[in-house]
């Protein structure tokens, strides 16, 4: 059996786990919004038309904060059409999805399912096809108490109390020639900065978050994050970052090593975020939103899915239903471990998404919601991981992959919590052979005795849970892990993700 031998560095912390990393994303995309969130002929339907089996699930998965309404779609909305009586609100066509948008579910409807499911909201503002006036007018709508025509308009819409949103996107993915509107860094950085110091004067409580680049493979990575933060680095507090991973031919070597792109990214985007505040001689630091992250086998929505034609603009599609495999949630949870390692500057994070498109829960229309196997790194990762992040010092052996060059077999982070005295450290093994006997140092966590372990693995690293077998894959204890004399010792089977829990 190959072995590792690691050591939590408690000395020196990375930094506070902050609550917003571990927030969602809910998109008018698919079936995410109806047949998901919203089903009102469902048994489990509340009487708002909410399924309840979907929102006991969301409260289960732990989702602090969750961005709304896009994506691609925010870049061709009008929320006005989201606000009134529902029955006179318009249908419109969605470009960026090639759907019809009913309207159904707005505003008023999805800040009641955030009270339902306890998260806060975090909202797009459309700055593909619209601008700063409008921007500053939804602002208007949801933070004012009362006394102007838009907040008097939400009140008389039923809304007494404001909505109160802390946390605004100024736009989506602006360097994607996908999206409506799509700028040069140039004038999308003028646009951010006109319209985040038009919404500062209204309301200066909030925190901004500007586009960064939709992908580190993006064409003008690097350079447009330095251009959009030389116009915007004194009206944003942070900067977003998007990434999205896939097997790819088979590779699966290189797919289990998604998270050291992921490194790579935040840690490029902080270097020109910092390089900016040099220029400008500048104190303040500017922190990074991840707000789009998943496993998402997008080739298969570029060459199958796809929606065309001048007359099919569907209701609801089915698209970006990926259903995933074992191996598919250990690079999940390896990506998890990735936003704990940095936890210095990545201060939210958004799982896109939440319900059927790309998910880790589905729903069937009439019928039941389940778990995805992705659903049990992200539910255990954030009740579990609590206090401050610290780094893990990792002796393994390593192998060679074809993204990435020499890549460890293990990674890890840990957690502790002075408050409590509560730790917790999380592994991968990205060995497809081999099981590996860990020992992990954790002398500085004051760490006695074990309270609980969680190891997500199967013999078939392919194996799913899907409507006809719901409950194929969950996480097991894991009852080779002991703690002797400050020294945890684990066995990691072959491609898993580990969790234990320490007191």
């Amino acid at each position: 059996m190959t072995s590792a031998r690691l050591t939590v560095d408690a000395a020196s912390p990375i930094g506070e786990v902050r609550r917003k990393i571990f927030g969602g994303f809910v998109e008018h995309l698919g079936r995410h919004i109806y047949d998901g969130i919203f089903e009102p002929g469902h048994e489990a339907a509340d009487a708002e038309g909410f399924r309840t089996d979907v929102i006991d699930l969301v409260k289960e998965l732990g989702v602090d904060t969750i961005r709304y309404p896009g994506g691609n779609f925010v870049s061709g909305f009008r929320w006005e059409d989201s606000v009134g009586p529902v029955d006179e609100r318009p249908r419109r066509l969605d470009l960026a999805w090639h759907s019809t948008e009913t309207n159904e579910v707005g505003l008023h409807e999805f800040s009641s399912w955030l009270d339902k499911v306890g998260s806060d909201l975090m909202m797009a503002v459309n700055l593909g096809t619209r601008g700063t006036l409008e921007a500053i007018d939804l602002l208007e709508y949801c933070n004012i108490r009362s006394g102007t025509a838009l907040s008097d308009q939400r009140v008389a819409n039923g809304a007494t109390d404001p909505f109160g949103i802390r946390m605004w996107c100024l736009g989506n993915e602006m360097d994607g020639p996908w999206q409506l509107g799509h700028r040069s860094a140039e004038d999308y950085g003028k646009l951010a900065s006109r319209t985040a110091k038009g919404m500062r004067q209204l309301d200066p409580s909030i925190q901004l978050v500007v586009c960064g680049s939709s992908g580190a493979t993006m064409p003008t990575f690097g350079e447009w994050e330095r251009v959009v933060l030389t116009h915007t680095y004194d009206d944003v507090d942070l900067i977003s970052c998007h990434a999205y991973y896939e097997e790819k031919d088979g590779d699966i070597g290189s797919f289990l090593a998604s998270a050291v792109d992921m490194d790579r990214f935040i840690e490029t985007v902080v270097a020109t975020a910092d390089h900016v505040a040099a220029v400008k001689r500048s104190s303040k630091k500017i922190d990074i939103s991840f707000d789009e992250w998943n496993v998402w086998y997008l080739s298969r929505w570029e060459n199958v899915e796809k929606i065309d034609g001048i007359d099919n603009w569907p209701v609801a599609p089915r698209l970006l239903e990926d259903v995933y495999s074992v191996v598919d949630a250990v690079v999940f949870g390896g990506l998890m471990i990735s936003l704990l390692k940095h936890a210095d500057r990545v201060a939210s994070a958004s799982l896109a998404q939440l319900v059927n498109v790309i998910a880790p829960i589905m729903t069937e229309p009439g019928g039941p919601a389940w778990r995805q196997t992705t659903f049990f790194p992200f539910s255990i990762t954030s009740r579990l991981a609590q206090g401050d992040a610290m780094r893990v010092l990792v002796d393994a052996p390593s192998y060679e992959t074809a993204a990435f060059g020499e890549v460890p077999l293990v990674d890890a982070v840990a957690t502790h919590d002075d408050t409590t005295g509560r730790s917790a450290v999380f592994l991968v093994n990205r060995s497809t052979t081999e099981s590996i006997e860990v020992t992990v140092d954790v002398t500085g966590l004051g760490a006695g005795s074990i309270v609980e372990t969680h190891t997500l693995s199967d013999d078939d690293v392919y194996a799913k849970n899907t409507l006809a077998d719901r409950e194929r894959v969950a996480p097991r204890p894991n009852e080779s892990a002991r703690v002797d004399d400050g020294t945890l010792t684990i066995t990691l089977p072959p491609v898993s993700w580990t969790a234990v829990a320490l007191g």
